[in-house]
């Protein structure tokens, strides 16, 4: 850990309360998580944890880029161990996202379930973490559209245009219209069925194996981008 001895204080300070913060929010949930219950359990008065967290939102914000930057760490790893074929990426990015979502299934909640009462996550702070898994999906069809791999058919309703080019802007796309509008459906569809999953509504009893049922619909998601042939 780099730094000056102090520098290095903080830094282990600042772990300390993410950590603590994280299985508070495993436990009592993110609407009532309290810097003087991590105070507590850090051995030291609440005013002293407000010298690196000023209150409850800045825990809450704390918590939600530490989520954000290790789901996009265990996507970015995933990705890179895939093979070079678009598919192959795009299935490691799917997998890597519900593998993460599993096991984390209330930093999961704080990133992409019901908002936290009073709480908006600053955009300065979160956007550059929480575009990651996105940026590096749309990157994916940009490289399979530049391969001559996917169809771009279709323009973009006139009310979209000039959101699809922010779009394109933004993350440095070369895509036209209809991939960046077949990349949001996926994109939306793949979340969707992680929360569906991480939250439980399917149902107890519908599927047995939800890792089988999760695969399919990354193959069919595959297939609808162009990425894979039908079976």
């Amino acid at each position: 850990m780099p730094g000056t001895p102090r520098q290095r204080a903080r830094e282990q300070t600042l772990d300390d309360i993410t950590r603590i913060g994280r299985r508070h929010l495993a436990e009592v949930g993110a609407a009532a998580l309290s810097l003087r219950a991590v105070a507590r359990e850090l051995g030291v008065v609440s005013s002293a944890v407000y010298r690196y967290v000023a209150n409850r939102d800045d825990l809450l914000t704390l918590l939600v880029v530490d989520a954000y930057t290790e789901l996009g760490d265990a996507v970015d790893a995933a990705v890179g161990a895939a093979g070079p074929a678009a598919v192959d990426r795009f299935t490691a990015l799917a997998r890597a996202v519900r593998a993460w979502a599993v096991r984390e299934p209330s930093r999961w909640a704080l990133l992409y379930g019901s908002p936290v009462p009073g709480y908006a996550a600053p955009a300065e702070r979160t956007t550059a973490q929480g575009i990651r898994v996105i940026t590096l999906f749309a990157h994916i069809m940009d490289d399979a559209w530049r391969a001559g791999d996917v169809d771009g058919a279709g323009a973009a309703p006139p009310g979209l245009a000039a959101d699809y080019q922010a779009i394109r802007d933004q993350l440095s796309l070369s895509v036209p219209d209809g991939v960046i509008a077949a990349t949001v459906q996926a994109w939306s569809a793949l979340f969707g069925a992680v929360s569906f999953e991480v939250f439980g509504q399917y149902g107890a009893a519908t599927f047995g194996d939800p890792e089988a049922l999760f695969d399919h619909t990354v193959e069919r998601l595959a297939v609808q981008l162009g990425l894979a042939a039908a079976a």
